[in-house]
C-alpha cells in the first residue's frame, strides 16, 4: 500500500493543523481578551505549543487514518482543508467557545457499506488509540512534577477522547452516521466508550 500525498493536501493539513492549534489555545486561554493577555505576557506561544502537541496531533491523525484506511480499500483519497470553517473556530474561539471543523478526507472508487463504515470509523479510533498514548506522558508529568508536561498530558487525553466522541455523533457529515448506517452494534460500542473516556477523563483530570 502506497501512501502519497499531493503539495495541496500537505498544506492544507498544515494550515488546518495551525488554525486548528490556535483555535485550540485561544480557547483555553479563555477566549480572546484572556489571550491577547497572555499574548502581551509572551505566554501565548506555550499555549499554542501545546495546542500543537495536543488538539494539532489529535486532527491530523484522525484525517490521516482516514485516508490510509480509504487507499487501503483501493481509494483514491485527500484532505482538503475547509478555510472558512478554520475560520469559524478562530472567531468562535475569540468568543469563548470552540467550534471546529477543518475540512475531511474526500475520496472516491467503489465501496460496500462495511468499507465506507470502517474509513469512517478510523478517524475515532485513531483518537482512542491517542488517548491510550497519552496516557504514559500524563503520568511522567505527575511523577516528575512537570506542569508542562503535565498539561500536555491531560490535554491530549481529554481532546482526544472529546473528538473521539464528538465524531460518534450520529448526524449530519459526522463519522458516527456513516458507522451507524454499517453496524449499530459498533457504533453503540464505540460512542459509548468514546463519552465514557470524555466524562471520565474530565472529572478526573481535567483540562
Amino acid at each position: 500500500m502506497n501512501i502519497e500525498f499531493s503539495s495541496q493536501e500537505l498544506r492544507d493539513l498544515g494550515i488546518a493543523w495551525i488554525a486548528l492549534s490556535v483555535a485550540f489555545a485561544i480557547f483555553f486561554a479563555g477566549g480572546g481578551q484572556q489571550a491577547l493577555f497572555l499574548l502581551g505576557t509572551g505566554q501565548f506561544g506555550l499555549a499554542l505549543f501545546v495546542s500543537l502537541l495536543t488538539a494539532g496531533v489529535a486532527f491530523l491523525l484522525h484525517e490521516v487514518a482516514h485516508k490510509v484506511v480509504a487507499i487501503r480499500f483501493g481509494q483514491i483519497a485527500e484532505f482538503r482543508a475547509d478555510y472558512g470553517m478554520l475560520g469559524i473556530a478562530i472567531m468562535s474561539a475569540l468568543i469563548g467557545f470552540i467550534f471546529a471543523a477543518p475540512g475531511a478526507v474526500y475520496h472516491r472508487g467503489m465501496l460496500t457499506e462495511r468499507e465506507h463504515g470502517l474509513i469512517a470509523l478510523a478517524g475515532p479510533v485513531m483518537n482512542l488509540v491517542l488517548v491510550v498514548v497519552f496516557v504514559p506522558i500524563f503520568v511522567v508529568g505527575l511523577v516528575l512534577g512537570s506542569g508542562i508536561v503535565e498539561l500536555i498530558g491531560a490535554r491530549g487525553l481529554v481532546i482526544n477522547a472529546f473528538l473521539a466522541a464528538f465524531n460518534m455523533l450520529p448526524f449530519g457529515s459526522l463519522d458516527g452516521r456513516t458507522v451507524k448506517s454499517w453496524s449499530t452494534p459498533v457504533f453503540v460500542g464505540v460512542f459509548v466508550l468514546s463519552a465514557a473516556l470524555t466524562v471520565l477523563l474530565v472529572l478526573f483530570v481535567g483540562i
